[in-house]
């Protein structure tokens, strides 16, 4: 893997909105974060303080909820005048140009497609992060709607796989190629009605390379592959996304690196002219939010600064995040727009995108 610092560098500015719009999820896959949040269903009835992370009847976890300090449950986000009022209050904060749907998993929710056409109503792109398992049933309406991409997480390329990161429950080999399958049907809607799509696979170690090289040799043709790496990566992470591109024969074109976020990415190219991205974690914090933070040590911060999040609470208002790992940042939406802590997202996107795209001008012009 060529380094980082000898690429043409594209800096982008971070203008993007998660939305967290169902808790609900077909998988249990074990190493889950749930946006930060607790798994609704498990929890009903627990005050906050209380709620756990470990798997409940669903077999879901939330890895983080032991120490994050989420002060409430997340529901589902009703396609309505509400949302948009929400979606119009960010944007007149924060410069935002696209929101991305998140979960749980997206394709559950029964107005999937009217949420996507109220964020294109006030200027958005769309885009969502799916496992797939019903993408091909609302895709078509969905892209109808103005959906622009869908990332699919992709957790094996064989029901042995897929089952081995699953709760009991849902660890069958039966049940596990049934959601291969549904992946597949999803893939092809997207390509069918002209929704881009990419496969974002975690690649933790040595173990996964061989996953990595099936999905491209098997999706490659319709799906862009970006590996991911492990955000507990000890270097063993890193070494092994560098196999994959030594077997392959990838060629590093591009780095880019999202000013206001800790996203980076490397663009390859295939020897057949496709693309294949690495996708790795900066050390970004937020100057005053993020200064003293417990988790503030390079291991501990695993996202570092990613992004701003929006949730539902349960019965409550919208809420808005800015660590998965520090639920207890989380604000109301009135609350955040008038905070000082917008402004102070506001002004690091603004600040750090001057400085790293003069940084990166600055290293052109000496090579």
């Amino acid at each position: 893997m060529t380094e980082p610092n000898a690429l043409p560098v594209t800096v982008v500015q971070d203008r993007t909105l998660r939305v967290k719009i169902i808790d609900a999820c077909g998988l249990a896959c074990t190493f889950c974060h749930n946006e930060g949040t607790p798994v609704t269903t498990d929890n009903i009835g627990r005050p906050a303080g209380q709620f756990t992370g470990a798997p409940g009847r669903s077999g879901r976890v939330s890895i983080y909820l032991a120490t994050n300090g989420a002060g409430f449950l997340p529901e589902r986000i009703s396609a309505d005048e509400d949302f948009a009022l929400a979606l119009a209050a960010v944007r007149g904060s924060l410069p935002t140009t696209e929101v991305h749907f998140t979960g749980g998993e997206p394709t559950l929710h029964p107005e999937l497609p009217q949420l996507v056409r109220i964020a294109r109503r006030i200027g958005l792109t769309v885009g969502l992060t799916s496992n797939g398992e019903n993408g091909a049933a609302v895709l078509p309406e969905c892209a109808a709607a103005g959906l622009d991409r869908i990332n699919l997480s992709v957790f094996g390329t064989t029901p042995e796989e897929l089952a081995a990161v699953q709760a009991p429950r849902l660890a069958s080999s039966k049940l596990a190629q049934r959601k291969l399958d549904a992946l597949a049907a999803t893939i092809d809607s997207a390509s069918r009605h002209g929704v881009k799509v990419s496969a974002n696979i975690v690649i933790p170690d040595h173990d996964h390379v061989a996953r990595v090289l099936r999905v491209i040799e098997e999706h490659g043709r319709a799906v862009t592959v970006r590996m991911l790496v492990n955000l507990e990566d000890d270097g063993t992470s890193l070494a092994a996304m560098r196999e994959v591109v030594d077997r392959l024969g990838a060629v590093p074109v591009r780095r880019i690196v999202t000013a206001g976020a800790s996203d980076q990415r490397i663009r390859y190219r295939l020897p057949d002219g496709r693309t294949l991205y690495a996708k790795s974690i900066r050390p970004v914090r937020l100057p005053d939010t993020c200064a003293g933070c417990r988790f503030d040590e390079e291991r501990d911060c695993q996202e570092g600064y990613y992004g701003v999040r929006m949730y539902r609470a349960r019965n409550g208002p919208f809420m808005i995040g800015v660590c998965i790992q520090r639920m207890d940042l989380c604000l109301t939406l009135g609350e955040f727009v008038m905070s000082r802590r917008c402004a102070e997202v506001r002004t690091f996107r603004e600040e750090e995108t001057a400085r790293l795209t003069a940084l990166y001008a600055s290293a052109s012009a000496m090579r």
